[in-house]
């Protein structure tokens, strides 16, 4: 599968975080397509194409989900809960990218089936080169699932 069928789910609601994964992304030349999940119920619509995403019915899932944990209407506990309840969602990579410090988030987000968990580093030459090492192992070293498509 191309990188542009390799879509990528970033679920953050802070514009400047957004920004600035974007950013580092494309400073590490990471081009695969990235979609923008602003709160947790509409990363959840996205994933199952329901809502203003019904038109995503029958495409694939993305290859990775990038969760921010303090999100709007449903927080990330709740979003990693609701992928890893659902059988076509159950095995999609999902690493909770936050700024939490807090060691119950941390144990939290692995015992719910987090595949990684990175503080956000508050530099950003930190913060790109943090992306640049998820980019790399996530999408170019790490062997996912095989593609299923969503509903």
């Amino acid at each position: 599968m191309s990188d542009a069928n390799r879509v990528i789910l970033l679920v953050e609601d802070n514009p400047d975080d957004v920004t600035l994964t974007l950013r580092a992304f494309k400073r590490s030349h990471v081009m695969n397509p990235i979609a923008v999940a602003r709160d947790g119920i509409e990363a959840l619509d996205f994933l199952f194409a329901r809502g203003a995403y019904a038109e995503r019915a029958g495409t694939p899932l993305p290859t990775l989900v990038i969760l921010d944990l303090k999100l709007p209407k449903l927080d990330g506990l709740g979003v990693l809960k609701g992928i890893r309840a659902d059988e076509r969602t159950r095995l999609l990579p999902v690493v909770i990218l936050t700024s939490s410090k807090e060691d119950q988030d941390l144990i939290a987000g692995y015992s719910l089936g987090a595949n990684s968990y990175v503080r956000k580093p508050v530099d950003f030459a930190e913060f790109v080169e943090a992306v640049k090492v998820l980019g790399i192992y996530w999408l170019m070293t790490n062997q996912g699932p095989p593609p299923r498509a969503a509903s």
